[in-house]
C-alpha cells in the first residue's frame, strides 16, 4: 500500500448524487489498498445532527463502515459538517480529529487542519466560527426539532453562498500570511494540508524565525470532478478524480 489518502470540501448532499457516486466509487478503490483515509472537514454540504435520517448519509454511512473494517478513515470538521458527532463516527467506524493535528506519514510530519482557522481577514466569518463552536451553541442547535435543523441549515448554505458571491476569489476568503504563521509556529518541520479554501495548489513559506515549510491546499469537488491528496515514501502528488466512462 504505501500510500495515504487525503480529501476536503466534497459538500455531499441529496441535491448533487453525482458527487456522492463519485465518492463512493474512490472509497471501494482505495478500500484495502491505502494506508488511511483523512477527511478534512465539509465532507458533507450540510449536516444537522446525527440523527438525520436522510438516505443519501445513510447510504454514505453504510459504504464507510465497510471501508474501515479494512482501512482506517480519520474525520477534521469542517465549516458545514461541525455538528457531526460521535454517534455518527461509531457507526462509520471513522476517528474524529481535533480541528489540527500533527501527523507523521513514512517519516514525514504533517499538521492537517480543515483550514478555515486560516482565513482571519474574514472577519464576519470567524466570529460566526467562534459561535458555532461553542458547546453551548451546539447543544441548543441539537436541542430543536430535526425539521427546524434542516430549515436552519438551508439559511446557513444561502449566507454562505451569498458570501461567496459577494467576496468570490477575494483576499479574504483565502488563508493569510498571519493565520498560516500563527497556526504553524508551533509546528517546527512541519508541512501544513488542509482544504476549505476552494484554491488547490502548492505554496511555499518562510516563518519569521527562518524556517520553511510547504502548504497543501486539497481540490474541492465540484460538478462530477474531484481530487484528493496522496502522500507516500516518495513524496506528495495530487489526483484528479473522475467516474470511468
Amino acid at each position: 500500500m504505501n500510500q495515504t489518502v487525503f480529501i476536503a470540501d466534497l459538500h455531499l448532499s441529496a441535491e448533487h448524487p453525482e458527487l456522492n457516486e463519485l465518492f463512493l466509487h474512490h472509497l471501494q478503490r482505495w478500500q484495502g489498498k491505502t494506508d488511511a483515509l483523512y477527511i478534512l472537514g465539509d465532507f458533507f454540504d450540510a449536516w444537522i445532527g446525527d440523527d438525520d435520517d436522510a438516505p443519501f448519509a445513510v447510504r454514505i454511512a453504510e459504504h464507510l463502515a465497510e471501508f474501515t473494517r479494512h482501512t482506517p478513515a480519520y474525520f477534521v470538521h469542517g465549516n458545514r459538517d461541525f455538528l457531526l458527532g460521535a454517534d455518527f463516527a461509531r457507526r462509520c467506524g471513522i476517528q474524529l480529529l481535533p480541528e489540527h493535528s500533527l501527523i507523521t506519514l513514512y517519516g514525514r510530519p504533517y499538521v492537517i487542519a480543515h483550514g478555515d482557522e486560516l482565513c482571519t481577514a474574514d472577519l464576519p466569518y470567524m466570529q460566526f466560527r467562534a459561535q458555532s463552536r461553542h458547546p453551548a451553541w451546539q447543544a441548543a442547535v441539537l436541542g430543536k426539532p430535526l425539521a427546524e435543523r434542516r430549515l436552519l441549515a438551508s439559511q446557513i448554505r444561502q449566507m454562505s453562498e451569498l458570501g461567496k458571491a459577494e467576496n468570490g476569489k477575494s483576499e479574504m476568503s483565502d488563508a493569510t500570511p498571519e493565520g498560516i504563521a500563527a497556526l504553524m509556529q508551533h509546528y517546527p518541520a512541519a508541512d501544513l494540508i488542509h482544504g476549505h479554501t476552494h484554491r488547490p495548489a502548492v505554496h511555499n513559506h518562510t516563518l519569521p524565525d527562518g524556517r520553511s515549510f510547504t502548504r497543501y491546499v486539497l481540490q474541492d469537488w465540484y460538478g462530477s470532478g474531484g481530487g484528493c491528496l496522496l502522500v507516500s515514501p516518495n513524496g506528495v502528488r495530487a489526483e484528479t478524480l473522475r467516474l470511468p466512462d
